[in-house]
């Protein structure tokens, strides 16, 4: 009775989980492209990629503890 509900919850979660990665991968890429585009060493853009990068690998990573599957 109480617990019927963690199937949808589940999925609901690793729904907004995919959706966040995929966000996350977008700020990956053009972190990415700032940084090639750069002319200065400039830490902000560094660390700003850095950054972004392991947002990402972190959700990337709880995807995997989570065992969801990208589409």
């Amino acid at each position: 009775m109480f617990f019927r509900s963690k199937g949808k919850l589940k999925k609901e979660f690793d729904d907004r989980l995919v959706n966040l990665i995929k966000s996350t991968k977008e700020d990956l890429q053009q972190a990415k492209v700032i940084e090639e585009l750069m002319d200065d060493y400039d830490l902000r853009v560094i660390a700003h990629r850095k950054a972004a990068e392991s947002i990402h690998f972190y959700l990337f990573k709880e995807a995997r503890i989570r065992k969801v599957l990208l589409k």
